[in-house]
């Protein structure tokens, strides 16, 4: 199945994790952060891939000038979506996961699924975690409150 959970010492650090899906990539486009953050997710769990994943994002767009184009909605939607496909089925390569679930893939997938196209265009969505408004995520169907962080470990 996957990882355990590591002590914060060895636990990986966001740069790390931007190398090895760079080592394949020749740009970092959506596939490579959905891979980043299935890495994150299978490494340390659902919780800790939030603020790793997250504060990563801002740190590397604060890096390159651009602090805006940090989301905290939309960056936490697809760890917690991640995390969810990734406690369901739990493939160990990411080409794997990536073929079984297509939809990730797409970038439009939380305003053509989730969220209505102007929650995510909102000021507040950008700087807070907005729940969906269009659909409930899959666990949330499933009547449980977040992905299941036993099984995405």
């Amino acid at each position: 199945m996957t990882a355990r959970p590591r002590h914060a010492a060895d636990a990986p650090d966001f740069e790390a994790l931007l190398a090895e899906v760079m080592a394949t990539a020749e740009r970092f486009g959506h596939r490579e952060h959905v891979h980043l953050t299935w890495l994150a997710v299978r490494r340390v769990g659902v919780r800790a891939a939030l603020g790793l994943v997250s504060d990563g994002i801002q740190r590397t767009a604060r890096y390159a000038g651009a602090p805006q184009k940090y989301h905290a909605t939309v960056s936490r939607a697809w760890v917690e979506l991640v995390g969810h496909h990734v406690a369901e089925h739990g493939e160990e390569d990411f080409n794997a996961f990536a073929d079984h679930h297509p939809a990730l893939l797409d970038k439009r997938l939380l305003t053509a699924r989730f969220y209505r196209p102007s929650t995510p265009a909102s000021s507040q969505a950008k700087t807070d975690w907005i729940e969906p408004d269009l659909s409930p995520f899959p666990w949330q169907d499933a009547g449980r409150g977040q992905p299941r962080e036993e099984a995405a470990r």
